[in-house]
């Protein structure tokens, strides 16, 4: 178990590849840079207790935490998937403040 220079909390191989699979999913599929999808992360997930591989969070593909860290809930919901004119109902998150340390990368 050990943080990373991206990630703001301790995570193994295992999370860390899960993790980074959380922010592959954001940059692909909604076009943000990787610095801005590991500062969400980080704004989500900073000072939580993430245990090893497979944590409980595991139960759910990337692609769900993904969306819910990108949008807002609406009624209760959040997206889990479909094409721009299904997701244009939703709402973007705001992205975290620049000058917060929760962005490690470079943009």
């Amino acid at each position: 178990m050990k943080r990373t220079h991206e990630f703001l909390t301790v995570l193994d191989d295992g999370m860390l590849r899960y993790f980074r699979d959380i922010a592959d999913v954001m940059v692909d599929r909604f076009g943000i840079s990787r610095a801005e999808a590991v500062a969400r992360i980080n704004d989500a997930y900073e000072g939580s207790e993430i245990d090893p591989y497979p944590d409980l969070m595991c139960h759910e593909e990337p692609e769900y935490w993904a969306y819910g860290l990108y949008f807002q809930a609406r009624n209760g919901m959040v997206p889990h998937g479909g094409d721009a004119a299904d997701l244009a109902q939703y709402e973007k998150k705001p992205t975290p403040p620049k000058t917060s340390h929760v962005w490690t990368l470079a943009e």
